[in-house]
């Protein structure tokens, strides 16, 4: 069934420059919008208008003294952390941008207008704390997007599925005390950045609400269906979102040069038809899809555009 489904892109997003070699690099949302052009996707997508997210959803999430930070790291040109996230004059406002987008996207998408919407936004999010840039990642973009739907919608349930081969601690961090959030990661373990044991399932009020499945070097689509299957999908329906974001990493693909998960473009498709079946259970179908990591240009557009076929009705 084809639904309505929004996409937040702008070449505005190129401006952020990480420099020569960086896997992080503007070329990344180049393939994807190439690739979804190319296989006549690209006009099933219906484009969101977006501007830079205020300091006050900003903050939200994020210390001011953070925010401050980044915008004047920026300015001058520099790394904002040991090496992973180097950054140019432009990178600060979009990173606001990015995390604009996110914003309309929720908007978009909890106002009745679009069933479903994908943010092919750079720079990253979901390594960012609220007071450390980390990992490629300024700003908690999908953070920062779940607390406007709160905020501003009224939502009192969100879950926020990250399948990025890197577990998300920045989000992990961000929710870890908050049963409002239900933070569901799969990931690679051990690795980078060395948090999301299954040990990790939040503490005080957000006791319970976060869920790690770490995932074993060589392991592939079987072993995410099992999860997704046995764990994750049962945990949804207990929670009953009112919104399901995905902070959508395709850096699991057997082709990326940063990790050594086994997953294809087949597998994400099954993965978003798993999780598009669960919102319209829990929560009428409403899902915001966030981009995160993916390094291998091919496997990324492949693997995005598989991602949007589910959403857009049109997978075999």
């Amino acid at each position: 069934m084809a639904s309505r489904t929004g996409f937040v892109y702008t070449e505005r997003f190129l401006d952020h420059k990480t420099g020569l070699g960086h896997p992080e690099r503007p070329e990344r949302l180049r393939a994807i919008v190439s690739r979804l052009k190319e296989v006549k996707l690209a006009s099933s997508l219906e484009p969101i208008s977006i501007e830079p997210a205020s300091e006050e959803w900003m903050s939200k999430v994020h210390t001011p003294a953070h925010i401050r930070f980044v915008r004047e790291t920026c300015l001058r040109g520099g790394i904002l952390d040991g090496g992973d996230t180097p950054v140019s004059k432009d990178s600060y406002e979009v990173a606001l941008l990015a995390a604009g987008a996110v914003i309309a996207a929720v908007a978009a998408v909890l106002n009745g207008g679009m069933e479903n919407a994908f943010c092919a936004v750079r720079p990253p999010g979901h390594h960012a704390t609220q007071a450390v840039s980390m990992g490629f990642c300024l700003f908690n973009n999908a953070a920062i997007g779940a607390r406007f739907a709160q905020a501003a919608h009224g939502l009192k349930r969100v879950a926020i599925i990250d399948w990025d081969v890197h577990h998300g601690n920045g989000t992990q961090e961000i929710f870890y005390e908050d049963k409002s959030v239900f933070y569901i990661s799969t990931h690679q373990y051990p690795f980078y950045p060395g948090t999301g044991s299954r040990t990790e399932t939040g503490s005080g009020e957000g006791k319970g609400y976060t869920l790690n499945i770490p995932m074993s070097a060589g392991s592939g689509e079987k072993e995410y269906l099992d999860a997704f299957r046995g764990e994750i999908l049962p945990a949804l329906d207990r929670y009953r979102p009112e919104l399901i974001m995905i902070s959508a990493g395709f850096d699991a693909h057997r082709d990326d040069p940063l990790a050594n998960i086994n997953l294809t473009e087949e597998s994400f498709s099954k993965l978003t038809l798993l999780i598009s079946e669960s919102a319209r259970r829990n929560c009428n179908g409403k899902i915001v899809s966030v981009l995160e990591g993916g390094y291998h240009l091919t496997a990324l557009a492949r693997s995005v555009e598989a991602h949007l076929r589910v959403f857009t009705g049109k997978h075999s």
